[in-house]
């Protein structure tokens, strides 16, 4: 199984997909008028999920819900992983850390969720990924609690205000 899941912010989408050679992206961000996909990403191949960083409901914000984490899953599941894939939100920090993490779980479904979560760890500090979009991937993923365990296992990633691209590769 190959495949190389790259995260990235906002800001670095462009340039991002242009050095790792990407054809599909996910964006999960509030603001989607403010991504210009990349001309090399066909439009079925960009996902486009909005939704704003919080980890519950809360009035005048849209909170990550089952119908955006089902759609982020079967994106990565159509994904023919012989281009990378990118991952993003605004800052590459939240939503982009949990998109990754929950696409390597789908396309993983013997991995252990800890290993995954620690590689996450390994290759980005400042990851700290949406519970909220992992509570829900873990359970339609059933996963019984161990998606959210592994995420709670690494901890809170180191508090920035852009982070770092990253790639997470799957095994």
């Amino acid at each position: 199984m190959g495949g190389m899941i790259h995260v990235c912010s906002l800001s670095r989408l462009h340039r991002t997909v242009e050095e790792t050679g990407a054809r599909h992206v996910v964006t999960l961000l509030r603001d989607l008028h403010l991504v210009t996909r990349p001309e090399c990403i066909a439009e079925d191949k960009h996902l486009l999920l909005g939704m704003d960083d919080i980890p519950e409901p809360a009035e005048g914000y849209v909170a990550p819900g089952e119908e955006h984490v089902a759609r982020l899953i079967a994106f990565a599941r159509g994904w023919d992983r012989t281009a990378p894939l990118v991952v993003h939100c605004y800052a590459g920090i939240s939503r982009s850390t949990a998109g990754a993490f929950v696409a390597a779980c789908a396309l993983n479904p013997s991995r252990s969720e800890l290993l995954i979560a620690q590689a996450l760890r390994q290759r980005s500090r400042t990851a700290s990924p949406n519970r909220r979009i992992v509570s829900i991937a873990d359970a339609l993923l059933g996963r019984k609690g161990r998606m959210v365990d592994a995420i709670e296992a690494i901890g809170p990633g180191v508090a920035v205000v852009e982070a770092m691209p990253f790639r997470l590769e799957l095994e």
